[in-house]
């Protein structure tokens, strides 16, 4: 009976000693598990970036970026990201002069108004940053390949769309950094010209059977105004047909005297398929009298530039480049 007793006993004992053993075991395995959630966690970690379309939550660090305008290929590479995929600069094969260089190996994925989806869809990207003014139509196809973000619009100041840029790769010291050094620059212009920078400058841009005045509204004009040049007073007068829209008017000839200014810079855009038609048209109106007969002209004040830096491309690049030709001009470097 007192073997029966201590048999049963031990059993009892064994079964106890299981039983904790296993919840140790158990312990232990939760601890793994929680240890590699927490790992997983901290690598999946998201912020939220709010754009034109809505709110995206973005990867921590996205390393495979899609840039879908010109002048955010230009932003990601001030702020040292260089995208897998770029759409095609409007001007260049495939890429504008100034930005050649940094470009080795990233794949043209259409153009701002043409996107090739499929192209972006292969770079399994993880995030794409596009435009609601030229993509918008494309907004739902590109979200279900990689997180999409949006810009509202491309007129304007470019500083604005810059800082989203900044935000929506989790850059924003980088993004401040390059902003502080522009803005020093516009500082630095400022005060050694003093009084030169009293001018009136007026902006023309010449394109297949078309001519623009160039205003405030645009990248060159944000900034003239920057650096506190005025805008001749005629051109008040052509824009107050419309006070909300300083963008751009077109013009005939008839209108050249209203081109004047102390300093007259023009360009013309000439991509390969319109090449013939938009040089013609600027040699019609640059050696028409009316233009010969400019006061601008006549001073020796009326400069050719580059249309990709002084319009097209629109970025933080082509600023930088643009303040050296107005430094170097006005100036006289």
């Amino acid at each position: 009976m007192q073997a029966t007793y201590q048999k049963a006993w031990l059993s009892l004992i064994a079964i106890v000693l299981s039983a904790v053993l296993l919840a140790a075991c158990g312990n232990n395995e939760k601890d793994k598990t929680a240890g590699d959630t927490g790992s997983k966690d901290k690598e999946s970690e998201s912020y939220t970036v709010e754009h034109a379309m809505g709110t995206t939550e973005v990867p921590k660090k996205p390393e495979k970026v899609v840039i879908l305008t010109n002048e955010g290929t230009e932003a990601l590479l001030a702020m040292g990201v260089k995208p897998v995929g770029a759409v095609k600069s409007w001007l260049g094969d495939p890429w504008y002069d100034h930005i050649s260089d940094e470009m080795t190996d990233v794949e043209v994925v259409g153009d701002e108004s043409a996107l090739n989806v499929e192209a972006i869809a292969a770079l399994k990207p993880d995030l794409i940053i596009g435009n609601k003014m030229r993509q918008e139509d494309q907004y739902e196809k590109l979200s279900k390949i990689a997180p999409t973000v949006y810009a509202e619009t491309l007129r304007g100041d470019w500083k604005e769309n810059f800082s989203f840029y900044a935000k929506a790769l989790n850059r924003e010291e980088e993004g401040k950094k390059v902003l502080a050094d522009y803005d020093a620059r516009i500082a630095d212009i400022k005060a050694k010209a003093g009084d030169k920078l009293d001018q009136e400058i007026s902006v023309v841009r010449f394109m297949a059977g078309t001519t623009r005045i160039y205003y405030k509204d645009t990248f060159s004009g944000v900034i003239l105004e920057e650096l506190g040049f005025a805008r001749p007073a005629n051109l008040e007068k052509l824009f107050s047909d419309n006070p909300d829209d300083l963008f751009v008017r077109e013009v005939t000839k008839e209108l050249i005297p209203e081109m004047d200014g102390d300093y007259l810079f023009y360009f013309t855009y000439a991509p390969a398929e319109t090449k013939a038609d938009a040089e013609k048209q600027a040699e019609e109106f640059t050696n028409d009298p009316l233009w010969k007969n400019l006061d601008a002209v006549k001073a020796g004040k009326a400069y050719q530039v580059d249309d990709a830096i002084w319009n097209t491309a629109g970025g933080v690049k082509a600023a930088n480049l643009m303040l050296d030709e107005l430094e170097k001009i006005v100036l006289e470097k």
